[in-house]
């Protein structure tokens, strides 16, 4: 699996926001600043994460963005998720966009048993990561 560049700027500036939690909101031109992120592109990605509900926002000059919920109760899965998709390598073998694939026999497919594995880690892995270990350093094992 390879994130996107999406994700990968929309999960670093989450991290920003998490760090300063309970502290108002930041500036997008902080937040694109402190990581590197084309300012525009992060616009974006903070619309569709204000869309649905990860963050909020705060206009006028102390105006900026600020997460919805604590940190603790956001995981990189359903980030993920939002910014770029199933998780699943292939189609078949997601659980939220499942498509039927091409292959003679999907229910004796070795390559969908291996990428079901595949998705059934990942998951496992990003849905119980919350944006506090990230901040925290406290990856779970």
């Amino acid at each position: 699996m390879k994130l996107s560049k999406r994700s990968e700027y929309g999960l670093r500036a989450l991290q920003g926001l998490a760090f300063h939690y309970g502290q108002g909101p930041m500036p997008t031109r902080d937040l694109a600043e402190n990581n590197r992120i084309p300012r525009k592109f992060l616009e974006q990605i903070l619309l569709s994460l204000k869309y649905t509900g990860i963050v909020r926002s705060r206009r006028g000059p102390q105006g900026g963005y600020y997460l919805a919920r604590p940190p603790e109760e956001i995981t990189l899965g359903e980030v993920v998720r939002i910014l770029d998709g199933p998780l699943a390598p292939i189609s078949c073998a997601s659980q939220t966009a499942y498509e039927p694939c091409s292959c003679p026999d999907e229910a004796t497919c070795g390559l969908r048993r291996v990428m079901l594995r595949v998705r059934d880690a990942v998951a496992d892995i990003m849905d119980h990561t919350t944006l506090a270990d990230v901040v925290r350093g406290d990856i779970p094992a």
